[in-house]
C-alpha cells in the first residue's frame, strides 16, 4: 500500500499535535501545501522560523515580545501602577479586545491544576512577587476564569498577595461559569473588568 514519503508523514505528525488538528485536516493541510504555487509554503516556513527565533516572554510581565520588553509595558500612555494578572498570553489579547483596561498585565503561565500535578509550589509566583516589590502597584486585577482551576488560583493568589499592600481584585460576575476567558466575548469583558469586586 502506498504512503507519503518520510518527510511528508512526518509534517502530518507535526500538524496533528496542532490543537483542532486531526488527522483529515492535516493531510488537507499538506495537500494544499505540497499544490500551491503562490508562495504560501515558502513564507509559512520563513515565518514559522521566525517566530520561533524572534518572539520570547517579555522580560517584565510575560506577554509576547520581539525586543526584550513587550509594546504593552513600553506604552506611556497606559497606567503602570494597575496591574492584570492573566493565566496565558492569550487572555492579553482578550481582554484587550475587550477595550476596557488600560493598565498593565502580568502572565503567571500557569494555574493550580492537583489533576495535572500543579500545586501552589509549582505555581511561578516568585518573578510575581519581586514585580510588586520592585515595581508597587496600586491594584491588581485577578482575571483567571471561572473555572474550577482559575477559581482555586485566584483564591490562593489573593490570600498570597493581599500581605503585599496593593488592593487585590476580582472580575466581576457576567463571565460565563466554569469557564475561561476564552469563552467570553469582548462587551462580557468589558462589564466584567468594570465590575470587578476587592478580594
Amino acid at each position: 500500500m502506498a504512503d507519503y514519503p518520510p518527510t511528508v508523514r512526518d509534517l502530518l505528525a507535526a500538524l496533528r499535535e496542532l490543537p483542532s488538528i486531526g488527522p483529515r485536516s492535516a493531510e488537507r493541510l499538506v495537500l494544499y501545501l505540497l499544490e500551491e504555487a503562490d508562495g504560501t509554503k515558502d513564507r509559512l516556513a520563513r515565518t514559522l522560523q521566525a517566530v520561533g527565533t524572534r518572539v520570547h516572554p517579555c522580560t517584565r510581565c510575560g506577554f509576547y515580545a520581539e525586543e526584550e520588553i513587550c509594546e504593552l509595558c513600553r506604552d506611556p500612555t497606559r497606567d503602570p501602577l494597575l496591574w492584570c494578572l492573566v493565566a496565558s498570553p492569550g487572555d492579553v489579547l482578550r481582554i484587550e479586545r475587550a477595550s476596557a483596561f488600560r493598565g498593565v498585565y502580568h502572565v503567571l503561565g500557569r494555574k493550580l491544576s492537583p489533576l495535572e500535578g500543579v500545586g501552589p509550589e509549582q505555581l511561578p509566583t516568585s518573578s510575581l512577587l519581586t514585580r510588586i516589590e520592585r515595581e508597587l502597584p496600586r491594584e491588581i486585577i485577578l482575571a483567571l476564569g471561572t473555572d474550577a482551576e482559575g477559581e482555586a488560583t485566584a483564591l490562593y493568589l489573593g490570600q498570597l498577595l493581599k500581605k503585599t499592600g496593593p488592593r487585590i481584585s476580582s472580575l466581576a460576575t457576567g463571565l460565563p461559569a466554569g469557564g475561561g476567558l476564552e469563552f467570553a466575548d469582548s462587551v462580557t469583558l468589558s462589564y466584567a473588568l468594570a465590575g470587578r469586586r476587592e478580594l
